[in-house]
């Protein structure tokens, strides 16, 4: 029986790219999107056998249990979760809304909910599915922008959704080593 991993915001970017290299593998792919408009290539990928899309906006945590829910059956080896926002960014178009003094806090709100707090949900919700495998592994995919010592300037949303990210990642580390499962936070680029 072949692996299955578990990659939300697989609609484009990375997530697109790990959806393609795990079905190239042989693995199963259960990926998610949100926006089916900008989805194309991942629902062409999922004409194959071994790969699902499912759509879901990770900033819906009543939207993560349901997908849980429905798929409580399913066994994932490796869950990654890589749905991701960035917000504005400074100077683009004249745009400071991650800037000292210019702060939009509902921004901010969107970013900490996307980045920090959906990973958590989706641990919490898909914790029994990652249990039941042998590979037992959740990855989220954080960034160089969450490290305090980098820090220093603007881009005040992504930035602390990322650091908050890697505590939130470090915190799983330790509720989840019981049941065997590894929790990491990876920096890709």
């Amino acid at each position: 029986m072949s692996s299955t991993v578990m990659v939300t915001g697989a609609n484009r970017g990375l997530g697109l790219e790990f959806a393609r290299q795990y079905a190239a593998d042989g693995w199963r792919v259960l990926a998610t999107y949100r926006n089916p408009d900008v989805a194309g290539e991942l629902l062409e990928l999922a004409q194959q056998d071994n790969v699902q899309a499912f759509r879901l906006d990770v900033s819906d945590f009543d939207a993560i249990a349901a997908l849980a829910e429905d798929l409580h059956d399913e066994t994932i080896d490796v869950f990654l979760s890589n749905a991701g926002l960035f917000g504005p960014k400074p100077g683009a178009e004249s745009d400071l809304r991650q800037s000292f003094g210019h702060i939009d806090y509902g921004i901010v709100r969107d970013v900490l909910t996307v980045n920090a707090l959906a990973p958590l949900k989706c641990a919490e919700s898909f914790v029994e599915h990652i249990a039941r495998s042998e590979q037992r592994k959740f990855v989220a995919l954080s960034s160089i922008e969450g490290s305090i010592s980098r820090a220093q300037r603007d881009l005040y949303a992504y930035r602390s959704s990322k650091a908050a990210l890697n505590m939130v990642t470090r915190l799983l580390s330790g509720d989840l080593a019981d049941r065997g499962i590894t929790v990491v936070s990876i920096c890709p680029g």
